[in-house]
């Protein structure tokens, strides 16, 4: 494909939007570290620079025939499990959990390099079988392919990316030709067998849940984050306390500033419109996102921006509703907003993919 003819067909409106958040991200992650007096230290120069790169990469799989993923998926399938093998064994350890490779000059996080792997994996699964997903054998053989990565990456432990791997299988599954019958009876047995998954919880993980629905039992303890950033929530009333002068989270009040709670520093210093803006925003991602797979070529394309548009969905819906109280704490960050080098560079290269197939919805050989 030509650069003029990719150009002519780029999604101007989604790449913008992933722009407007991007921003959003460095003023908010800039602001926790503020009062940094060390330029080396500040988050948001690390933040700046792989989203930089991101872009790079967007242009890259914009230009890429996202067709051409399909030969590649028993090779990603393998890369996806080494990742994570090598995490089991020789990951870099932070705050209890083992998540990361150190590469010396990055923190390689293999649990976010296995979304987009399984969105793809997926993708080729369901489109090739996608006329016979009324069978129950082809349910099954799907959800095998991605229960191996969602129970190693549960192990780590990262309950939360294990949901919204689990989640991205559901959602292409609910799109794909599947009778609606058998997805009734599949949700009756996981609300079965959901009281049981408390017994395989770590200690921590269940005082999250039991903190969501008794928030004010140990508000010095185990339910201190939570009651930190609904705090900083209202403290923003409706235009904000104003860039730099968040109390919560420039007293220290508010943990995990830049990450898990990066909502809350922003909705603090930007208020009720600055929230209202933001979710805006990710909701007109969301509409591009839906839009793009409606608009597909072909099956395979249709499912890889659905998986994406789960993923998406997934992330903003727990990471604000955890920040509000409305969902335990799991540590799942806010997309584009949240500071992490492999969660922007493997979001921004979906979006570049996402962009492939926009460019290629037409009925033109390129």
């Amino acid at each position: 494909m030509s650069k003029k003819i990719l150009f002519k067909n780029f999604d101007w409106v989604l790449f913008a939007v992933v722009g407007l958040l991007i921003s959003f991200g460095l003023l908010t992650i800039y602001s926790t570290a503020f009062a940094e007096t060390d330029a080396k230290g500040n988050k948001a120069i690390s933040q700046a620079v792989f989203a930089a790169l991101g872009f790079i990469l967007v242009f890259v799989f914009a230009k890429i025939d996202y067709r051409v993923f399909r030969k590649f998926t028993g090779l990603f399938y393998v890369i996806m499990i080494a990742l994570l093998l090598v995490v089991e064994f020789a990951g870099s350890n932070v705050l209890g959990a083992t998540r990361w490779i150190n590469l010396g000059f990055f923190q390689l996080q293999p649990s976010e390099v296995a979304k987009i792997i399984s969105i793809i994996i997926l993708a080729k699964y369901f489109s090739d079988h996608n006329e016979e997903m009324w069978r129950v054998k082809h349910i099954i053989i799907s959800g095998i392919y991605i229960i191996i990565p969602v129970l190693m990456v549960a192990k780590q432990p990262d309950l939360g990316t294990a949901i919204v791997i689990f989640s991205i299988w559901l959602g292409m599954l609910f799109v794909s030709n599947v009778k609606r019958s058998t997805l009734i009876k599949m949700a009756g047995i996981g609300l079965a067998i959901l009281p049981l998954m408390w017994f395989t919880l770590h200690d921590y993980q269940k005082n999250r849940i039991l903190t969501l629905f008794s928030p004010d039992a140990d508000v010095l303890g185990k339910g201190w984050n939570v009651e930190q950033a609904n705090i900083a929530i209202g403290s923003g009333q409706f235009f904000g306390r104003g860039f730099g002068y968040g109390s919560q989270s420039h007293l220290n009040f508010l943990p995990m500033q830049h990450t898990d709670f990066a909502f809350a520093v922003l909705a603090e210093e930007m208020g009720f419109l600055g929230s209202v803006i933001l979710i805006g925003l990710y909701f007109l991602l969301l509409y591009r996102v839906l839009a793009i797979a409606k608009s597909s070529r072909d099956s395979f394309g249709m499912f890889i921006a659905t998986g994406t548009a789960v993923m998406f969905f997934v992330h903003i819906f727990v990471n604000i509703g955890m920040n509000i109280r409305l969902m335990p704490a799991t540590g799942i960050p806010l997309p584009f907003i949240s500071a992490g080098g492999t969660a922007i560079l493997i979001n921004l290269a979906a979006i570049g993919i996402l962009e492939s197939i926009y460019s290629r919805h037409k009925k033109i050989d390129f």
